[in-house]
C-alpha cells in the first residue's frame, strides 16, 4: 500500500503519514540535542554532565542515550552536524553571492567551524575509535564544498587556477590557532589577507 494520502474532499492539506511524522519529531530531538551538546561542550567542556545537555535540550537524559549510547558517540555527532552545517553554506553562498565574495564568506565561515572544533580537540584526538572516521569525513565533505566555490571563482577570474582545496583548508587551520583576547581578530585579518593573496594573479 503506498503511504501517499489523497487530498480530502474539502480542500484540506492532508496531514503527514505517521511514519514520516515519527521520523520528523526524531530528527528534531536529534537537533536538539546536538544543538545543545554543542554549546555544553563550549561552556563546560566535552567531560559535562550527560543531563545538563538533557536539560538544555529540554528532554529526559534516557533520551539522549538512547540517541548517542556514549559521550563520545554524542561527540562525533557535534563534529559532524558542524561539518555538515558549514558545507551546506558553502552552496547557499554561492548561489546568493558573486564567485569570489562567495569564496571569501565561506572561508571565514570555516574559521568558525575551526573554532568550534578546538573544543573538541582534546577528545578528538584521544585515541577513540569511535573518532577513527571523523578525518575522512572532514575532507570528503569539506574539499569539494571548497574546490567548487574556488572553481566559480576561477571561472571569474578572480582568483588563478592552481589552488588546492585541502592545502587552504590546513592553511587556515594553522592561522585559527591565534589565541588571547584578540585571537579571533586576528585570524580574521590573517584570512582577509590570505583572500587577497588569492586574488593576486601575477
Amino acid at each position: 500500500m503506498s503511504d501517499e494520502t489523497t487530498i480530502p474532499g474539502d480542500g484540506t492539506k492532508p496531514a503527514m503519514p505517521k511514519e514520516k511524522r515519527v521520523r520528523a519529531d526524531a530528527q528534531r530531538s536529534t537537533d536538539a540535542l546536538l544543538e545543545a551538546a554543542k554549546k555544553v561542550f563550549a561552556t563546560s567542556g566535552v567531560d559535562a554532565p550527560v543531563r545538563e545537555v538533557a536539560e538544555r535540550a529540554g528532554v529526559g537524559i534516557g533520551t539522549v542515550y538512547r540517541n548517542f549510547p556514549t559521550r563520545s558517540d554524542l561527540i562525533a555527532g557535534v563534529f559532524r552536524r558542524e561539518v555538515d552545517a558549514c558545507v551546506a553554506e558553502a552552496t547557499t553562498l554561492a548561489n546568493t553571492h558573486p564567485p569570489c565574495d562567495a569564496l571569501s564568506l565561506w572561508l571565514h565561515r570555516y574559521t568558525q567551524f575551526i573554532a568550534t572544533k578546538k573544543g573538541l580537540a582534546s577528545a578528538l584526538h584521544s585515541g577513540d575509535p569511535a573518532f577513527a572516521t571523523l578525518p575522512d569525513y572532514f575532507r570528503e565533505n569539506f574539499e569539494p564544498a571548497l574546490a567548487a566555490l574556488l572553481n566559480q571563482a576561477a571561472e571569474a577570474g578572480d582568483i588563478g587556477a592552481d589552488v588546492e582545496p585541502y592545502d587552504l583548508l590546513r592553511a587556515i587551520g594553522n592561522l585559527s590557532v591565534a589565541s588571547g583576547e584578540d585571537g579571533a581578530a586576528h585570524v580574521r585579518r590573517m584570512v582577509d589577507l590570505l583572500i587577497q593573496g588569492l586574488r593576486y594573479k601575477g
